[in-house]
């Protein structure tokens, strides 16, 4: 998928879905916001996200790429990400993932 920024993303976040199951997903998006983080805040700064971003293999971004990146998934306004935010960012950022998102919802429910 094309960032605004012109950098290709490959979106194996179905495929992820399809083995792991929507819990184990969950489970896995959580494990990358503590990546991402500062641990001291416990959110996802613009500093944390530049001293981590080569964990996403997003090392050659430039800041202006990366507060882009922070500013679209920030819906408090508060210029950081917290876990909700994070999570919401990455289901916006994958369209296989919106348009499935209800069956794999249902399926987290009922186990």
């Amino acid at each position: 998928m094309a960032a605004k920024t012109g950098i290709v993303f490959e979106d194996f976040f179905p495929a992820m879905i399809e083995k792991l199951g929507a819990e184990g997903f969950m489970d896995e998006l959580c494990n990358g916001f503590r990546l991402l983080m500062d641990g001291e805040k416990g959110v996802i700064t613009f500093e944390s996200l530049r001293k981590n971003s080569a964990v996403l293999g997003l090392q050659g971004m430039g800041d202006d790429e990366l507060m882009c990146m922070l500013e679209e998934g920030d819906l408090d306004g508060d210029g950081k990400l917290n876990q909700m935010e994070f999570c919401v960012l990455m289901f916006r950022l994958s369209p296989d993932l919106m348009n499935g998102s209800r069956r794999w919802l249902e399926e987290a429910v009922m186990n």
